[in-house]
């Protein structure tokens, strides 16, 4: 599993939502309390400045309301009146002017602007306070210096005569610069609350995510097959609960899996086992098991046979729907015969079904007939290969004695050939019924050789010296082999009629002036015996099969010659039970090459010497 990383974990989580929390509480706070403290702020230093105002205007009514001599004009009065409204150089009044009702500056408090008095003003305000009698409201703007400023307007009003305006304009930047000293204040403030708030939260979120880490680790366990670990409980609220139920979920777990394991064992222990191949599949068709045997059977592997349709996957999906295998048909022979190998199965299938009868899937059983195939077409081949070979000499045999019986007796000159052509093929039926015997022998379990130790140089030298001096073909024969002692532990009888078949076979198929050439070699603890003609050799395709019981290359070549057939498969089956083996290599228009292998005994040859 990933390790879940420090920004990644639910511990930063949970101090950063605290955070986030208390940090948007105080943003709301601040934001409702600046704007409030800024409102009140505001109306206090109107109302200052309106009061101010108030007490300027009722001066001047006053001074506006007196006779005045000549030497004492109103405009001196005003400018003193205004210049006393300022209390000194702090005061957030910056000037006062007093335009008379002609739109001229009468008076101002600010004495480097004296070259404004006299001059008409052509403010727009101004001309509506003069016009209308009335006030307009306050008007916050910038002067040159980029500093906040209001400007008031008030109108004076001398026995219901507009005499003039008051005209104010008071800096604002102590009223903002308050307001900035309360924010960084509470900027401040937030700072602390929230760094103090982080440590409360890390404290808070290890209570909490404590218990969660070691939940997690004990899952992470759990993935790895671990039930025996268990969660320590730090408390009962919910979250204590929480480990106690994952505590027990674990030890369900654990006997569920027991359980399971252990059913799992024996299934697959009957699987394994088992030499039959076994095939589950799901109430699609679609496999969801299959045993090893049953991989080697169809040679497939696992991975590619698991979701496979089994109709596919037996190659039965044009003779066979599923609805027709749910109805259990008899076994279903799967023949993925090649051309030069046999290779055939038999298929049975059963359905798996719940416990309310609905079918739930298929189990399908595979098993490798194929030896019992080719044992029975063997057996059926053999019945017919051997009532072939009966019938033939008995049909002659009926023929002539009938051809006797009819009188041919009394003819001289046939009946002696009819007779001698009976013998033959009687004597044909004793070869063959004894080669049947022979073979019968040796397939029988309590058949036993009689071995005893040969010196096999010698032994082979005699039986072809034998065979030299009574051949009758013009065939000469080459011994390929040194002279060198060969001991080895034979039945003597049994090697003798091995050579004396593959001999009579050289000499039958080797044309005239042709070679026979013998050979010894010794293979690690093998002796190869090799006897090579040059005869019409055999076809590629039909060398194997000359060692099978009853086949010839050339049927009616070999019948003429007075073979049966079973002279190479009895080899085959002597050479066998000695524990050799025996081949064929063969070129056709050039000759065969039979060869074969005997163990050598080297631990007898000091016996021998």
């Amino acid at each position: 599993m990933k390790k879940v990383g420090f920004f990644q974990s639910i511990h930063l989580k949970f101090v950063l939502i605290y955070m986030l929390l208390i940090l948007l509480a105080m943003q709301i706070i601040g934001i409702y309390f600046v704007g409030e403290l800024e409102k009140r702020l505001l109306d206090n230093f109107q109302t200052s400045l309106t009061k101010r105002t108030d007490l300027l205007a009722y001066n001047l009514r006053g001074e506006f309301s007196k006779e005045r001599e000549k030497d004492d004009p109103i405009g001196v009065a005003t400018q003193k009146l205004l210049k006393s409204f300022i209390s000194g150089p702090n005061d957030d009044v910056q000037e006062v002017q007093f335009i008379d009702e002609n739109s001229r500056v009468l008076a101002t408090s600010n004495s480097s602007n004296q070259a404004a008095i006299g001059r008409k003003t052509n403010d727009l305000r101004v001309k509506q306070a003069l016009v209308s009698g009335n006030a307009p409201e306050p008007k916050m703007e910038q002067n040159a210096e980029g500093e906040r400023i209001q400007v008031n307007v008030v109108p004076l009003i001398v026995e219901e005569k507009t005499k003039g305006v008051i005209y104010i304009t008071a800096s604002m930047e102590d009223v903002y610069g308050q307001m900035k000293e309360i924010n960084q204040i509470f900027a401040t403030g937030t700072v602390i609350a929230l760094i103090v708030t982080a440590g409360l939260g890390i404290l808070l979120a290890q209570t909490i995510t404590r218990p969660i880490s070691d939940m997690r680790r004990q899952a992470m366990e759990m993935a790895k097959g671990n039930y025996s670990r268990k969660v320590k409980v730090y408390g009962y609220d919910e979250i204590g609960q929480l480990a106690l139920a994952f505590n027990n979920l674990s030890k369900k777990l654990l006997q569920a899996r027991a359980s399971t394991e252990s059913e799992r064992r024996k299934l697959t222990s009957v699987l394994s086992h088992m030499t039959d191949g076994v095939i589950a599949t799901d109430r699609k068709g679609r496999i969801i098991l299959l045993n090893d045997p049953a991989e080697k059977m169809l040679n497939v592997s696992r991975e590619t046979a698991l979701d496979q349709q089994i109709l596919e996957m037996l190659g039965i999906e044009e003779e066979y729907t599923l609805d027709q295998l749910f109805q259990e048909p008899d076994s279903v022979l799967l023949d993925f015969s090649t051309r030069d190998e046999p290779y055939i199965l038999r298929a049975s299938f059963s359905v798996i079904q719940k416990d309310t009868g609905k079918v739930n899937g298929l189990i399908a059983v595979l098993y490798d007939v194929t030896e019992q195939e080719k044992i029975d077409r063997e057996r059926r081949e053999f019945v017919a290969n051997v009532s072939h070979e009966l019938r033939t000499p008995l049909t002659t045999m009926r023929s002539y004695l009938e051809a006797l019986s009819d009188g041919a007796w009394q003819d001289e000159n046939i009946a002696p050939n009819f007779l001698s052509v009976a013998q033959d093929e009687t004597e044909r039926m004793i070869r063959l019924v004894n080669d049947l015997l022979q073979l019968s022998k040796m397939d029988s379990t309590e058949y036993r050789l009689m071995k005893d130790w040969v010196e096999f140089t010698e032994f082979f030298s005699n039986i072809i010296d034998r065979f030299e001096m009574s051949k009758e073909q013009n065939v000469s024969f080459k011994r390929a082999y040194s002279k060198k002692s060969r001991f080895m532990e034979i039945d003597e009888d049994k090697i003798t009629q091995v050579l004396y078949n593959i001999i009579s076979n050289a000499l039958k198929y080797s044309p005239e002036g042709g070679t026979i050439t013998y050979r010894l070699r010794e293979r690690a603890d093998m002796l190869e015996i090799s006897i090579s003609d040059q005869g019409i050799g055999i076809p590629k395709e039909n060398v194997d099969k000359i060692f099978d019981r009853f086949y010839r290359v050339e049927k009616a070549r070999s019948r003429r010659m007075g073979g049966t057939g079973l002279g190479l498969a009895i080899a085959k089956e002597m050479i066998k039970a000695h524990g050799g083996d025996i081949w064929a290599k063969s070129e056709e228009g050039k000759g065969t090459t039979i060869y074969f292998t005997l163990p050598l005994g080297k631990e007898q040859e000091d016996d021998w010497e």
